[in-house]
């Protein structure tokens, strides 16, 4: 009987370990998704006429991708979507990406459902190196503004670029508008030990040696073809 009873235990102890490995196994397969569909978005983007401009992406220091964001409303209206944050690193190169989440609520006359791409572009990278374990909120802590648009016209001439980040937001090939005043942005930390398998700072994540990842790099690849 206690032969049996040891077999039932190391049978149960086998299944258990087979789940938590599954587990594991989708979670980060998930968040590879994420930077999968990410890169898809900022290629969708740089294909378009009536895109982000050069002279603006020249001086980009971050940027976050939310490849899905849904703005839902009747009365309360609310947004939430899931993305990556990267900043641009001393030598030109992207660093690798951490996982963000974008959440909002708004009030007045709306009505309706809309999933959209958004890029928010950052002046600074310190912008994003300062969010760390916390969150900040779009238009409180940090100015944003919808961007200018137009591979090629220079960001308008008269445009000053004096907003801290810039807001892209498309929907179905179409820029839509969208207000992101009040958003809060915050880092995904789950997404981040579940990619990366372990906990692990924003930061730490910012200043690490580049990902051999082969969708990290597709990303980066993404974004260096922006320009």
């Amino acid at each position: 009987m206690n032969f049996i009873k040891t077999i039932k235990l190391k049978i149960t102890a086998c299944i258990c370990l087979a789940l938590l490995i599954t587990s594991g196994a989708f979670a980060q397969d998930k968040e590879a998704k994420r930077i999968e569909t990410a890169t898809v978005a900022l290629s969708d983007f740089g294909k378009m006429k009536e895109s982000i401009p050069a002279e603006l992406l020249a001086v980009t220091q971050g940027i976050i991708v939310v490849p899905k964001l849904i703005n839902a409303g009747f009365v309360v209206g609310g947004k939430r979507g899931r993305g990556i944050a990267m900043i641009k690193k001393a030598d030109g190169s992207w660093s690798n990406p951490v996982f963000v989440t974008i959440t909002g609520g708004s009030f007045g006359l709306q009505i309706g459902v809309q999933s959209v791409e958004l890029v928010l572009v950052f002046k600074h990278s310190t912008s994003l190196t300062d969010i760390k374990k916390s969150s900040f909120t779009l238009g409180g802590d940090l100015s944003v503004a919808a961007g200018p648009v137009g591979r090629s016209s220079s960001a308008n001439t008269d445009y000053k670029l004096d907003a801290e980040v810039y807001s892209y937001s498309r929907s179905k090939g179409l820029f839509a508008g969208l207000s992101l005043n009040g958003a809060s942005l915050d880092v995904d930390a789950a997404a981040n030990k579940a990619f990366y398998g372990k906990e692990i700072s924003a930061n730490t994540i910012f200043s690490a040696e580049n990902s051999t990842d082969a969708k990290v790099k597709e990303l980066k690849a993404s974004l260096t073809l922006m320009k």
